[in-house]
């Protein structure tokens, strides 16, 4: 127990007052990962709407889809309104 405690204060004090002006290769991937990810949700939430007789699924899959397409955008957003960061040169 004591040891969750001191780690969890350890992470604590590691905050980051700014982001790096790089980012990683692992961060870059990870980005990635959650623009296909939205994209993906928002694509078959909009289909399968698109197949419902039910007015009130169809009404929450459309939720759904809007949601992850919200998503989707304000990640772009905050992509697109900060200076692109150089990106982390492999070590050959």
């Amino acid at each position: 127990m004591q040891q969750n405690q001191t780690t969890g204060q350890q992470n604590q004090m590691n905050v980051m007052p700014q982001p790096p002006t790089m980012v990683s290769t692992k961060d870059q991937l990870y980005l990635t990962d959650m623009l296909s990810w939205n994209l993906l949700a928002a694509k078959k939430a909009h289909f399968f709407a698109g197949q419902c007789q039910d007015q009130e699924l169809k009404s929450s899959l459309e939720q759904a889809g809007q949601m992850h397409q919200r998503h989707y955008e304000k990640i772009l957003q905050h992509l697109n309104q900060n200076p692109q960061p150089q990106q982390q040169k492999p070590l050959n």
